[in-house]
């Protein structure tokens, strides 16, 4: 059975790399564009995100300063990265959302079929990428 693709977003941010970290890797910061959690930028940490649909739990899985944080996100398979590339002054934000399931599966927490939601997710990521992230980080 074929998996979904992964979401996979890459932007150029004006702003520094230390910039765009601090706001992708401590709570605050993730909270500033994306949702409000207790994460904490240490691997193993359990932490929760606060999401539309209730807590989802979650786990850091790595931390590289200041390339790379990856977390599985609530518990349907699904891991969350961010890569960044430092440009000059510039930071190059790459966003990958694995762990898709196969386009007919149902998700039991939304009730819609992995299909449904990687496109939900997919247009959702760019809004939150493209503007709340780099709000956060250019503003």
């Amino acid at each position: 059975m074929e998996t979904l693709q992964d979401i996979k977003q890459t932007v150029i941010f004006e702003a520094p790399i230390k910039k765009v970290w601090d706001t992708v890797s401590t709570a605050k910061g993730i909270e500033s564009w994306f949702m409000p959690n207790d994460f904490e930028p240490i691997e193993g940490h359990d932490f929760y995100i606060q999401s539309p649909f209730g807590p989802s739990p979650c786990k850091v899985l790595e931390v590289k300063e200041p390339d790379k944080i990856s977390f599985s996100w609530d518990t349907d398979g699904w891991v969350v990265s961010f890569l960044l590339k430092e440009l000059g002054e510039k930071t190059e934000f790459t966003l990958i959302h694995s762990g898709w399931k196969s386009s007919d599966e149902i998700n039991p927490k939304a009730n819609e079929k992995s299909s449904v939601i990687r496109e939900r997710m997919d247009n959702g990521w760019v809004g939150i990428v493209n503007e709340g992230l780099r709000k956060a980080v250019e503003g």
